[in-house]
């Protein structure tokens, strides 16, 4: 499934849609800025993976930093057969640069 963009985030976020929203960065970047998403650290992923069997065939977004981690995450997921991934292209910076420039 093809990435998103920040400006299609926001408006799945503000359209309330149905989906399921993880951000891959560590504890406490997360407690720094978020945008509401479900933390679970890149390094956990494998290990909480059966927990989203469930939604192995609902659209997942994924989010971190700068889109990095959070691309490899959408490959991991991949390989384990959830085919419905996307990965927050520039991640939360690029999120919240759109905000700014909105200021």
């Amino acid at each position: 499934m093809e990435d998103i963009t920040v400006s299609e985030l926001r408006e799945k976020i503000e359209n309330k849609e149905d989906f399921v929203f993880i951000d891959v960065r560590e504890e406490w970047e997360y407690e720094e800025d978020n945008l509401g998403a479900l933390n679970i650290p890149l390094g956990q992923l494998p290990h909480q993976l059966d927990d989203f069997m469930k939604f192995k065939n609902k659209e997942i977004v994924l989010q971190c930093r700068s889109g990095a981690r959070s691309g490899n995450a959408k490959k991991f997921m991949e390989t384990q057969g959830f085919n419905k991934v996307r990965n927050l292209l520039g991640g939360i910076l690029a999120y919240r640069a759109m905000e700014e420039e909105e200021d």
